[in-house]
C-alpha cells in the first residue's frame, strides 16, 4: 500500500471524504464520510493530507468509479466500427448507434466539466471523424438541455450530430489533413454530403425524421448561404442548428495536420465576428453562456503570474474557476491551487496555447474519478 498526496479534482464542496485523510507525521486531519463545507478546509486537506492509495490492492472493478472520460473513449470507438458499416451499406445504424449515444448524454450528465475539457485534452484519442462527431455531440447535448428539449428530440439530436458526416466518410481524412484550397470537384463532394449522408441512413434502417431533418440541414445557414438547400431562419430545424454551432467550434479547436488549433476563446470570438451572418443569434448567445469566455480545458496565466487550466465555470462568462499548476516564478507545483478568478489577483491575464503552457497532467489530478481513462 502506498501513500499519496489528494488530487485536487478528489474534493468539492458538499463532498462526503471516501478516505481518512492523514498529516505528512501520520496524523489524522479528517474521517472517513467527513463533508467538506468551506474551502478553507480544502486548501488544508491539500496542502497537508495524505491517503492511503488502494488502487493497486482492490480489484479493478470495484475501484473503477464512473467516468466521463472513459464514456466518451467508449463511445468514440464504437462510432468509429459503426460508420463504416453504415457507410457500406449495412442495416445497424438505430440498433448500434442508440447506445453510442446514451454514453455521451451519461456522460455530461455525469460530469459536464469533464465532458467539455474532453475535446480540447482528449482529442488524440481514436479515430479522428469519430471523435469529431463525439464532441461535437457533446455540445449538442449541454445546448439542448439549456433549452429544456425533451429527452426525445435530445436523443435524435445525439444521433444526428454522431452521424452528420457519414456521407463523406470516406474522405473525411483526406479533407482533414488537406492544407490547400478545394479544387471543384472536392467542393461538390463536401456540398453533396448531407444529402449522401442521409440517404445512406434511410438504407440502414433509420425513419426519425427529427434526426434525418438534422444531418441534412446541418450545414444551413440563417442567411440562406449553406448547402445542400440554400435554406433560412426558422426552416431550419432547432437540431441542425445547434449541431452546425457545435460542429463550427469543435472545428476550430481541433489540432489539423497543416495548422494549429485556434485557442478556445478566439473559436467563439471569430465565429461571432467572421461567421455573424451566418449563425442564430440566440443560439450563439447561448453557446458562449454555456461554454464561458474561457470554456473548461482552457490553459490560462493568471496576474499572480501563475498558469493553470479553467476546470469550471463561475458565476459569469468572463471569471472561471482555475487550477494553477505553475507557481508565479515558473516552477511546477507539487499540489494544484483553486483559483477564483473574481479575485483581482488571480484574474486571467491571458490565454495560452499547450505549447506556451508546457504542461502535461492527468486529468484526473484536475477532475477526479470521473476523468480517469
Amino acid at each position: 500500500m502506498k501513500i499519496r498526496r489528494i488530487f485536487a479534482g478528489e474534493l468539492a464542496l458538499g463532498l462526503a471524504l471516501p478516505w481518512d485523510v492523514h498529516g505528512e507525521t501520520g496524523g489524522l486531519l479528517a474521517r472517513l464520510g467527513h463533508v467538506i463545507t468551506s474551502e478553507s478546509q480544502i486548501a488544508l486537506l491539500l496542502a497537508r493530507g495524505v491517503i492511503a492509495d488502494t488502487s493497486e490492492d482492490a480489484p479493478r472493478a470495484a475501484r473503477e468509479a464512473p467516468s466521463a472520460l472513459r464514456m466518451l473513449n467508449q463511445a468514440t470507438t464504437g462510432l468509429a466500427l459503426v460508420l463504416p458499416a453504415i457507410a457500406a451499406g449495412q442495416v445497424v445504424a438505430q440498433e448500434q448507434l442508440a447506445p453510442l449515444a446514451q454514453l455521451v448524454e451519461e456522460a455530461v450528465a455525469l460530469d459536464a466539466d469533464v465532458a467539455l475539457a474532453c475535446i480540447l485534452h482528449n482529442q488524440g484519442a481514436g479515430d479522428f471523424a469519430a471523435r469529431h462527431s463525439v464532441d461535437t455531440a457533446v455540445i449538442v447535448t449541454l445546448l439542448a438541455r439549456a433549452l429544456k428539449q425533451d429527452g426525445a428530440s435530445l436523443r435524435s439530436m445525439l444521433l444526428a450530430a454522431l452521424s452528420m458526416n457519414v456521407g463523406m466518410l470516406e474522405r473525411h481524412a483526406h479533407f482533414q489533413h488537406k492544407a490547400g484550397p478545394l479544387d471543384v470537384p472536392e467542393r461538390a463532394y463536401i456540398r453533396a454530403h448531407p444529402q449522401a449522408g442521409v440517404n445512406l441512413l434511410r438504407a440502414a434502417g433509420v425513419t426519425d425524421a427529427v434526426w434525418l431533418q438534422a444531418v441534412l440541414q446541418h450545414h444551413e445557414n440563417i442567411d440562406g448561404s449553406g448547402y445542400p438547400l440554400g435554406i433560412t431562419g426558422e426552416q431550419i430545424g432547432i437540431g441542425a442548428r445547434l449541431i452546425m454551432l457545435a460542429d463550427r467550434y469543435c472545428a476550430r479547436v481541433s489540432a489539423r495536420s497543416y495548422r494549429k488549433p485556434l485557442l478556445p476563446n478566439a473559436a467563439l470570438r471569430e465565429m461571432l465576428s467572421a461567421d455573424k451572418a451566418t449563425l442564430d443569434a440566440p443560439l450563439a448567445s447561448l453557446l458562449v453562456r454555456e461554454l464561458g469566455i474561457y470554456p473548461i480545458g482552457t490553459f490560462v496565466k493568471l496576474l499572480n503570474g501563475e498558469i493553470g487550466v479553467v476546470t469550471r465555470k463561475g458565476l459569469n462568462a468572463t471569471t472561471p474557476h482555475v487550477q494553477s499548476l505553475v507557481g508565479p516564478r515558473g516552477a511546477r507545483l507539487d499540489v494544484p491551487l483553486r483559483r477564483d478568478t473574481r479575485v483581482d489577483l488571480h484574474a486571467i491575464r491571458e490565454v495560452l496555447s499547450a505549447e506556451q503552457a508546457g504542461l502535461r497532467f492527468r486529468p484526473d489530478q484536475l477532475w477526479g474519478s470521473s476523468a480517469r481513462a
